[in-house]
């Protein structure tokens, strides 16, 4: 994988951002600008050779050297990222039609296109539109999600806890943006981790090979948490995920973080 590739953001170019608004057990819909959901920024991987750093410690880019089996763990979680959601893939259509099957038990879905999924939060009937920015590891997350911690899952979808906004962000769409922030913030497109929240990730997927699908579910239940514990509304999702993205950045530099589920955050998880 040679150098930085570009990926298509959530941001300015990625259609309108589905708000869910929620009365009386009936729900309604408004649609709103998505524009920048993704946050940016960075962070020393403990057994990582670091050979050069430079320029303020909050922004600095630094170089490692990784031994062949970091190289090799880094590059299969690359090959996931790299895959793009294709419709015509019986694969990505089995992965759609088992999270369907995962989120609403025992309702038939009457086609891959269908207004059925706005249910869930996709911006149309057609969730394949919203996968561009994320790729198919973003369905694969909310796949692993909805199968590691059902119980977790099942909350958040069906906005189950705390005082709710009376627009509510769309869930599958947080859920893309989640995985997308995640690799902006983990340095993952280049070929070794350039800043020192992406070194220390490096470490933990080594302890564990399903780390980023793991730290995706963390994350999903922290940006709730601040969601309710801030008040937001759909036209504070920006602010409510970079906050995410701050307080993970510095729970992965803690001293006593040795496998992801050390994660204070790791907490918000029920399965």
């Amino acid at each position: 994988m040679q150098g930085a590739r570009s990926r298509g953001g959530m941001d300015h170019g990625a259609g309108s951002f589905v708000a869910v608004r929620r009365l009386s057990g009936a729900v309604h819909r408004h649609a709103s600008s998505a524009d920048g959901m993704a946050g940016s920024t960075a962070w020393i991987g403990r057994g990582l050779s670091c050979v050069c750093a430079q320029g303020r410690e909050s922004d600095a880019r630094i170089s490692f050297d990784l031994s062949p089996i970091q190289e090799e763990c880094l590059h299969r979680l690359q090959n996931r990222i790299e895959v793009p959601y294709d419709s015509s893939n019986e694969e990505h259509k089995e992965a759609l039609k088992a999270l369907w099957r995962a989120s609403f038990p025992g309702t038939e879905l009457l086609g891959l296109v269908s207004d059925q999924w706005k249910e869930m939060g996709w911006q149309g009937k057609d969730p394949s539109t919203d996968f561009r920015g994320g790729g198919f590891i973003s369905l694969e997350n909310l796949l692993y999600f909805s199968r590691n911690y059902p119980k977790s899952f099942r909350e958040l979808l069906c906005k189950q806890n705390g005082d709710r906004a009376l627009w509510e962000y769309p869930f599958a769409v947080a859920g893309v943006n989640i995985t997308f922030m995640l690799i902006q913030m983990l340095d993952l497109e280049g070929d070794k981790p350039t800043t020192l929240v992406g070194a220390v990730f490096l470490n933990l997927l080594l302890e564990n090979d399903r780390a980023f699908d793991i730290l995706y579910c963390i994350t999903f239940m922290l940006m709730d948490q601040k969601w309710l514990d801030m008040h937001a509304t759909y036209m504070d999702f920006n602010i409510v995920i970079k906050s995410t993205r701050r307080q993970l950045e510095r729970e992965l530099l803690l001293d006593d973080i040795q496998r992801i589920e050390d994660m204070p955050s790791y907490r918000f998880l029920a399965r």
